[in-house]
């Protein structure tokens, strides 16, 4: 078991500053790797940042942002 010092937090704001406007694939990643959810969008930073606004659509929404380790994305030319 991790103790709090080991454990990381996700940090989708700072994630989402680098991401690209293009189109593209995300995944979203728990702490062992396993798949949260698979998403695509037009615009990868605005998809991907309206994860990590201050209230969620959902409270099933919420819960799985609160398990993100990290995310992937693939740049496509079209969604």
């Amino acid at each position: 078991m991790k103790d709090a010092a080991q454990e990381q937090v996700f940090d989708g704001k700072r994630f989402v500053q680098d991401l690209s406007s293009a189109p593209g694939v995300y995944r979203m990643l728990g702490e062992d790797d396993a798949v949260l959810y698979v998403g695509k969008a037009n615009s990868l930073k605005k998809r991907v940042a309206s994860y990590f606004r201050s209230e969620l659509p959902s409270l099933r929404t919420t819960v799985m942002v609160r398990q993100i380790a990290r995310m992937e994305v693939i740049v496509t030319r079209t969604e």
